[in-house]
């Protein structure tokens, strides 16, 4: 089963790769309090053009680089 996740990108300083932050809500084991939780993840962007603050859907993909397995399926903003 591949990830899907949705975040934003916060940078496109390297070449065919985009940073994209996912933040997702989380309960406290113990007091249920929710808490966020963001992650950043090295996506490929193939070629395509995209700009800082655009809101993406990622997926799960083989092994692009050292730290690339995720690729952008979708703008969604």
């Amino acid at each position: 089963m591949q990830k899907i996740f949705e975040g934003t990108i916060i940078s496109l300083k390297m070449n065919n790769t985009a940073v994209v932050e996912v933040v997702r809500r989380k309960p406290h084991p113990l007091y249920k309090k929710l808490l966020k939780r963001n992650k950043k993840y090295k996506v490929d962007t193939a070629g395509q053009t995209f700009a800082k603050g655009d809101r993406v859907k990622i997926i799960e993909t083989r092994p692009i680089s050292k730290e690339k397995n995720f690729k952008i399926i979708e703008v969604i903003k």
